[in-house]
């Protein structure tokens, strides 16, 4: 008998077709793959590059050191608000809510843990990293795959993963001005999508601001360079509708938490009752580190191979070449805007140069190594691509006779800026990304873990990270939940600095103090209620880590010392006397 096989006709229409068989799913796949890279390998491996210059440190950067007081209240703040507490109303917050909301809501759905926290600061990061390399992609591979490397000297090694706001309203912008300007390229094309592109911009611009409302200076600008010499109606109303919509939950924080505080802690507090114990002499000293936590880098120094400046002698130098860097790239865009009004990457270097000069006050504040890596991450960053415009420029005026193969300029371009920080300032860019690469190859990370349960912080001493641990394991034997904990200076005089990561130690407690983050000028202040709150709490972590804290500003002043007399009338101290920590209890 022979079997018969059923024609398409014959078949039961109703039945359903048989299914495909599952080794092609693998297969297109991977045919979709093929397709999407085709043509673009060159694009694809400017990305991996740059991927791999992110992915060489990153298993060190999740057990690296983490700054105590920064990345404590990262870590801090956002278990707050889940707990109902409100930024500037139950603690001291010197930026907008929206960072504290977006990492909320992710500890919501990843957990609270460190990890969490820093994958959060990763993806901020990257935003910063590979919106620029997007940006820069039309002036070459080469040059965009510079910028992105440049990103990850400045972006990443400051602070290790921290999510702090100001990265992630770099971030948000950058994405802001890339949305922008291709909305306002469609525009010019006359494509259907070009509203959406422009108001989704412009949602960007307001939820950068809702992270920090002091980037107002950066998204202004850039919001200026994007309609200038062509002020349409039909080009900025979109952007300013979606940046209307971004930053429209503000509204529920001032409802909330009140006017008043509200004002106080983003405008009040940041601007004026700050600036006296945070600034630092302009320009830096030439001869000395004049930040406290840059020395403090400094005493751990890893190898560099090459001859270089003084770590301090770096610092003057990089504060500045970062305005003339910032103004050179605004310069170009707007050189490029008059010679070629027509052409799309003009109007981006004029976007991307209005938002780095716009981010200079945050360096004129306090001009340490992090705020200038912080403020160069926009200009320095796309410093290639206005090279590379000039040199563009000046290839086309030579003689075709003369001019250099096509290639010539855009990798001279790329490689300027790069070997400028890599030669000039490595110290606390380069060879901290060297350093980090290192530990990472050899599995020997340069972090030692304080863990309570579930929960771990990594320190940079192991002397410290001992004894904090020795104070972790007092404190949770004796802690109840709902007993009020603080966690300050042994002298509460001076409040520099603060080891905020304790209360991320202990999710059991009680924060007893709306100065989770400990500012000079503001938590010793007179009037700052901060006696109040110790006499306020079941248990006090009172560090010595930070006595030596010198900085040429007002940190220096002592302040009330009514806080440090309800500590000697009020508490006892517990377990043995360490160098670096002390617990008391109520007595």
């Amino acid at each position: 008998m022979t079997a018969t096989i059923p024609s398409a006709a014959s078949r039961d229409l109703d039945s359903p077709a048989p299914p495909d068989p599952p080794q092609r799913w693998p297969r297109a796949v991977l045919g979709a793959l093929a397709r999407l890279v085709e043509g673009r390998r060159g694009t694809v491996l400017a990305v991996v590059l740059v991927a791999l210059g992110v992915a060489l440190p990153l298993p060190t950067l999740f057990h690296y050191q983490g700054p105590p007081m920064e990345e404590g209240f990262m870590l801090v703040f956002p278990e707050r608000v889940l707990a109902g507490d409100i930024p500037n109303r139950d603690f001291l917050h010197l930026y907008g809510p929206g960072s504290l909301w977006g990492l909320a809501a992710w500890f919501e759905v990843a957990g609270t843990t460190l990890a969490a926290e820093r994958v959060y600061g990763l993806v901020q990061h990257l935003g910063i990293i590979f919106g620029l390399f997007t940006l820069a992609l039309p002036w070459g591979r080469r040059v965009a795959t510079a910028c992105g490397l440049l990103g990850v000297l400045l972006v990443v090694t400051p602070i290790g993963l921290t999510a702090l706001a100001w990265n992630g309203a770099v971030a948000l912008a950058v994405v802001g001005c890339a949305l922008a300007l291709r909305g306002a390229r469609e525009r010019e094309a006359g494509g259907a999508r070009a509203t959406a592109w422009l108001v989704a911009g412009g949602v960007f611009f307001g939820l950068s601001l809702l992270w920090r409302p002091d980037l107002v200076v950066g998204v202004g600008l850039a919001l200026l360079a994007l309609g200038w010499r062509r002020w349409r109606r039909d080009l900025v109303l979109p952007v300013l509708a979606g940046l209307v919509a971004g930053v429209a939950p503000i509204l529920v924080h001032l409802a909330t938490a009140g006017i008043g505080p509200s004002f106080e802690g983003m405008f009040l507090q940041p601007v004026f009752e700050l600036r006296g114990g945070r600034t630092l002499p302009i320009p830096p000293s030439w001869d000395s580190l004049d930040g406290a936590l840059a020395a403090v880098a400094q005493l751990r120094v890893p190898g560099w191979p090459l001859p270089m400046l003084a770590a301090s002698q770096q610092v003057t130098l990089w504060f500045l070449a970062l305005p003339l860097a910032a103004f050179f790239v605004l310069g170009t865009g707007i050189v490029a805007l008059r010679r070629e009004p027509g052409r799309a990457t003009s109007r981006t270097l004029l976007v991307v140069g209005a938002l780095g000069v716009g981010l200079l006050p945050q360096a004129l504040q306090r001009p340490d190594t992090t705020h200038l890596a912080w403020v160069s991450c926009v200009p320095l960053v796309f410093l290639p691509v206005a090279v590379a415009q000039w040199g563009r420029w000046w290839r086309e005026r030579r003689p075709e006779a003369r001019r250099p193969a096509a290639w010539v300029v855009p990798t001279v371009a790329a490689l300027l800026p790069l070997m400028a920080v890599v030669l000039v300032l490595p110290a606390y860019t380069a060879r901290t990304w060297v350093d980090l690469t290192r530990q990472n190859l050899q599995g020997d990370y340069f972090g030692w873990a304080v863990r309570n349960g579930d929960r771990t912080f990594y320190l940079g001493s192991p002397e410290i990270a001992d004894r904090a641990q020795q104070v972790t394991d007092e404190l949770a034997a004796r802690i109840e939940p709902g007993d009020r904990l603080l966690v300050g200076t042994a002298d509460l005089r001076q409040t520099p600095y603060s080891d905020a990561y304790f209360y991320f130690l202990f999710p059991e407690a009680v924060p007893a103090t709306r100065y989770i983050e400990m500012d000079p000028g503001i938590a010793n202040a007179e009037d700052s209620g901060l006696a109040e709150e110790v006499a306020s709490a079941d248990w006090l972590i009172l560090s010595h880590v930070w006595d030596s804290w010198d900085e040429p500003n007002d940190s220096r002043l002592l302040g009330s010392d009514a806080p440090n007399q309800v500590v000697d009338e009020q508490f006892c101290q517990v377990g043995p006397t360490g160098e670096y920590y002390e617990l008391y209890q109520r007595c």
